[in-house]
């Protein structure tokens, strides 16, 4: 008998996922004894908006990636790709041809919808907040965040190039959608950095304790699996009440660190949030199969890094 059949989800379970503890104890258990630390700031940056929204340009930045038929299997069911997610640039158009793919990140793979790109990049849902004039335009391009694990590297390097990015295109308010844990660090840190500049964000996401541990002006909660925190697959009417949470967070949050948790449930059975990275129902077998899958993967972003360095 499998673990996952020997556990029983109690009612006390039935809370935001710990991600920074699961992660720990999920690499801990694979064999990599040097826990990664997390970003953490007690003060946090604050930008009001400069005016209504309806008179406002809004940028979506996304750490999904333009699907590339080059970079092997991405699509549901795919495993990790660490070589389609190692991609540029940081910008693309805004065209009805976007395909934005999820299976090169750390996602619920078990639970969270992999097919329609709406769950986790509300381009329809902003679409329509146009139409109904509750924002003047998107901007001419989406904006592409690498997931890094150098917090340096993001602040120091990424975040500088969006921001050029934004005013290029005078995005005056920016909407992030992170999708595994270490996107929800990167567009954290990205927030904090446009708000330091003048820019007022929200932060879609589905790790509730990674982004409030960093530290973000606005943060829109779904207790979703990791990589839907734009909605439910399959309905529009969860999309759009989402992302109008996040424009209603825009204009009303009266401080940083506001967080609104989404009313939306995703499954009247919560037993869902015992399967990501959850080390005590893997077998084994199991965690020798991931143990070698995790090798494989850090070899390969290491040689994809150097190459791109030209070493």
């Amino acid at each position: 008998m499998s673990k996952t059949a020997e556990l029983v989800f109690a009612p006390e379970m039935d809370q935001p996922i710990r991600y920074i503890e699961r992660t720990r104890s999920y690499y801990l258990g694979l064999g990599y004894d040097n826990p990664y630390i997390w970003a953490h700031y007690i003060d946090v940056p604050f930008t009001p908006l400069k005016k209504s929204l309806n008179q406002s340009v809004l940028g979506l930045v996304t750490t999904a990636v333009p699907y590339d038929a080059a970079s092997g299997n991405q699509g549901p069911g795919a495993p990790y790709n660490a070589a389609a997610k190692f991609y540029q640039p940081y910008q693309r158009l805004m065209t009805s041809e976007i395909d934005l793919r999820i299976a090169h990140v750390g996602i619920d793979r078990k639970n969270a919808n992999m097919a329609e790109m709406n769950c986790w990049f509300p381009l329809c849902a902003a679409r329509d907040a146009v139409k109904a004039g509750r924002i003047q335009s998107l901007s001419p391009h989406f904006y592409g965040l690498p997931t890094n694990r150098s917090q340096r590297h993001t602040l120091e390097v990424d975040a500088p190039i969006i921001l050029e990015m934004l005013r290029a295109d005078q995005v005056d308010v920016a909407v992030l959608i992170p999708n595994c844990p270490v996107c929800h660090q990167s567009q954290s840190l990205l927030a904090r950095y446009l708000e330091s500049n003048g820019i007022s964000t929200v932060v879609m996401g589905a790790a509730k304790d990674i982004v409030e541990y960093c530290g973000v002006p606005r943060f829109l909660f779904s207790d979703f699996p990791l990589g839907n925190a734009a909605g439910r697959p399959n309905d529009p009417e969860s999309q759009s009440l989402n992302f109008e949470l996040a424009l209603r967070l825009l204009e009303s949050a009266p401080a940083p660190r506001t967080t609104v948790h989404s009313p939306l449930v995703w499954s009247a059975d919560p037993s869902w949030k015992l399967d990501y990275s959850n080390i005590a129902m893997l077998t084994k077998q199991e965690l020798e199969r991931l143990r070698d899958e995790a090798e494989k993967a850090r070899i390969t972003a290491r040689e994809l890094r150097l190459n791109s360095l030209g070493t």
